[in-house]
């Protein structure tokens, strides 16, 4: 009889929890037919059909683009990892870059994303090769990269670039002939309302 480890099933049952909460959607355009709602379960989630065109679409590009890009340390979880874990990295990153009492939302009016031409964007996309693109439109940190009526002051119209990001380079992608998708998450690392899945997380990681 095999025994499990008693934190391994602990973990499991975490992921399982983690997984059934968090919602992260990812939009291709392109799809045709009625819309279909999978409830969290592999037998649900492995019915959904793949769609043809995807099926030989053997090179995309993922774009990760947010207010983390400001810093451009580490990675996309900069947020979490320096507020969230604290890690020495990160934090002595923030001591020797920034002035004591510098927070997150500090940084946002720097991503201004000057450079920024979405029609340059899509023709690089295009020539590379890629026959799809996907773009965080949100990520883990809230900020929505278009002017969203429920993200109030942490949008990309609202601070920062004063621009819709999504909707252009959408329209830019979409004059091409690349599929253009969206990443969505809906769990945000410190809205208040999602601060129990904060709690899964560090006890995911202390099992680790």
């Amino acid at each position: 009889m095999v025994r499990i480890p008693i934190k391994m099933i602990r973990l499991g049952l975490y992921a399982l929890l983690f997984l059934s909460v968090t919602e992260v959607i990812v939009y291709i355009s392109g799809f045709k037919g009625e819309a279909v709602r999978y409830t969290p379960n592999w037998k649900s989630l492995d019915s959904r059909p793949i769609p043809d065109w995807y099926e030989d679409a053997k090179f995309g590009i993922f774009i990760h683009w947010g207010v983390y890009s400001v810093p451009s340390f580490g990675s996309e979880w900069f947020w979490w990892y320096w507020q969230g874990q604290h890690s020495i990295n990160y934090e002595a990153f923030m001591r020797s870059n920034y002035r004591p009492g510098f927070t997150y939302t500090d940084f946002a009016p720097a991503f201004t994303a000057e450079f920024f031409n979405p029609k340059h964007w899509a023709d690089i996309i295009e020539a590379s090769g890629a026959k799809y693109a996907v773009l965080t439109s949100k990520h883990h940190e809230g900020y929505t990269l278009w002017p969203s009526k429920f993200s109030w002051n942490w949008n990309a119209k609202d601070i920062g670039p004063g621009r819709d990001l999504v909707g252009e380079l959408s329209r830019a992608i979409r004059e091409t002939h690349v599929r253009f998708g969206l990443y969505f998450s809906l769990f945000e690392w410190f809205n208040p309302y999602t601060w129990w899945i904060r709690r899964i997380i560090s006890k995911l990681h202390s099992l680790l």
